[in-house]
């Protein structure tokens, strides 16, 4: 079976959906047409320029090549968990928690896929490593960035709460325990929704490419559950490391509670 090739009027046709929806925006006043519009633009043009990307890093699959798009996908994900935050990390503590957290999750949980459950030959074969990498990637970064979020702002709403615990004699582990295990929560969320609608309320995107690239049925859902595994590994790993240690970094040596290391939000 060969893949329907789209034209140029087929995606224009999509993207009247887009416009039509701004639109509304504008007309209900809901205020999102701008950013919907900069999105869809912006979502268009980097996705075109990945295809080229990864066009030129199929035919000639070098490692060094895959190893360094790897790290751009991982800058570029760092970065967005640290935009995302209200209160985020002053200094490289911003960027540096999300990145280092998603790398030793995301990164460790790919390679776990490639040398022993996928086994590919190479094992850095970049159809299969930087696809998975993106999915795991993408979904650590949103697990991350929502157990950060949610574990700055306990820790700013809370002060008084968790001052008195310190003042009690009780360690900074104890005084922020409540938080930071709800912050974990939060983040693990919603890999466990999707993984509780997979099947029966959407069919997740990777089953449903591969079916319309013509792969059996019940192939693709092997590859799917793969994929969702992975990704709630890498989530869940991803959040404990990030949130513990965004935790950490909010307490100095001498056990005080520091909310000058955040940045104040924005008015």
């Amino acid at each position: 079976m060969n893949v329907l090739a789209l034209s140029p009027f087929d995606l224009a046709i999509a993207a009247l959906l887009i416009l039509v929806l701004a639109g509304l925006s504008r007309r209900l006043r809901i205020g999102v047409e701008r950013p919907l519009l900069v999105s869809a633009a912006r979502s268009t043009v980097q996705l075109f320029l990945i295809g080229l990307v990864l066009k030129v890093l199929f035919e000639s699959a070098q490692p060094l090549w895959v190893a360094l798009l790897a790290a751009v996908m991982l800058v570029v994900a760092g970065r967005e968990v640290m935009v995302r935050q209200k209160r985020r990390f002053v200094g490289g503590w911003g960027f540096g928690v999300g990145t280092l957290s998603m790398f030793v999750s995301s990164f460790t949980v790919t390679l776990l896929a490639l040398l022993l459950v996928i086994g590919t030959d190479p094992w850095y074969a970049p159809q299969y490593a930087i696809p998975l990498l993106g999915m795991v990637l993408g979904n650590t970064m949103n697990g991350i960035s929502l157990g950060l979020d949610r574990l700055t702002q306990d820790a700013a709403q809370g002060r008084a709460v968790i001052e008195a615990r310190l003042a009690l004699g009780q360690d900074w582990q104890w005084a922020i325990s409540d938080s930071r295990r709800e912050a974990m929560r939060v983040g693990i969320i919603p890999i466990i929704n999707a993984m509780s609608a997979a099947g029966i309320v959407s069919l997740p995107g990777m089953m449903t490419g591969q079916i319309l690239a013509g792969t059996p049925p019940v192939e693709a859902v092997k590859y799917q559950i793969l994929v969702m595994f992975l990704i709630a590994g890498g989530t869940g790993f991803g959040t404990m490391v990030a949130v513990s240690l965004g935790a950490r970094r909010l307490f100095d040596e001498r056990q005080r509670l520091r909310l000058d290391r955040l940045h104040l939000p924005a008015n």
